[in-house]
């Protein structure tokens, strides 16, 4: 059974532009970037930190079975033979904002926002963890190539995610 769309829905759907959307992304994410930046605002609840502190130690855990975790203390992995530090843009919290923002500037139900964030979350997160992994076993195993693989592979692989997670979750959005 087809569900109607309603005419507020299409309303909104109707006066969307993809103009309107860069515009309200980007004023959207100076305003989160600016609130994570703001030494006033780090100094009540430390966004960053926090979640910096919480993917360090979900990596360590997802190493332990490999047995190559030294030691972990704020945003630095130590492994056999190489330290992570895991910063801003590292963490994920920049992928994480970077697809919010994409769900809160696009008109939908409100529902499906929260549904598309919060397993956003989860996914993005996961997939974070798992790249933190795998790169700091290949700056264990294959030292020569890490850069390449921090730089050029990793990152374009999340973003690459990050853009995709978009893309399923506005075909979620926009279902009739």
């Amino acid at each position: 059974m087809k569900k109607k769309i309603t005419n507020s829905q299409s309303k909104k759907l109707n006066k969307f532009t993809p103009l309107k959307f860069i515009i309200i992304y980007i004023l959207f994410m100076c305003l989160f970037l600016f609130l994570i930046g703001l030494d006033s605002v780090k100094r009540i609840i430390d966004i960053n930190g926090i979640y910096t502190k919480m993917i360090v130690y979900l990596t360590v855990l997802a190493l332990k079975p490999f047995h190559v975790v030294q030691s972990a203390n704020g945003s630095i992995i130590n492994l056999k033979g190489i330290s992570l530090d895991v910063k801003f843009g590292c963490n994920g919290l920049e992928a994480f904002l970077i697809y919010t923002v994409a769900i809160l500037s696009f008109p939908a139900k409100k529902i499906k926002k929260i549904i598309g964030i919060l397993l956003g979350f989860v996914i993005i997160q996961l997939l974070n963890i798992i790249r933190i992994a795998l790169l700091g076993l290949s700056g264990i195993y294959l030292k020569s190539y890490f850069q390449y693989f921090h730089i050029y592979i990793a990152q374009g692989i999340m973003i690459a995610f990050v853009l995709l997670l978009f893309f399923i979750w506005l075909q979620y959005a926009t279902k009739k």
